[in-house]
């Protein structure tokens, strides 16, 4: 029969990653806190402040998390780019009716 997937704080997944560190097995403190064996101190090792970041959210090292910054930043520079070309286009169209050329 398989377990309902529960769903555990922030908080509670960075204090059991210190305990097992403490208690130096992971088997250990999964018997003492009633969790299976889960992966989360290799990923608070791979991800550090960025470990846990909740439901739907990517991990992200803080690299990757410029570069999305960065990326997001562009495309809208990108847009902003765009409607400016296409005002020069509408209004040096209207230039050219307006002075009869």
């Amino acid at each position: 029969m398989r377990r309902k997937a529960k769903h555990y704080t922030l908080e509670f997944k960075q204090k059991a990653v210190e305990l097992s560190y403490a208690k130096g097995s992971i088997a250990q403190v999964c018997e003492d806190l009633d969790i299976l064996p889960v992966v989360w101190r290799k990923e608070q090792k791979n991800y550090g402040k960025n470990s846990f970041p909740g439901r739907g959210n990517p991990k992200m090292t803080d690299e990757q998390k410029e570069i999305a910054r960065l990326k997001k930043q562009l495309k809208e520079a990108e847009l902003e780019r765009d409607i400016l070309k296409k005002a020069i286009g509408i209004f040096s169209a209207s230039d050219k009716k307006n002075t009869g050329s």
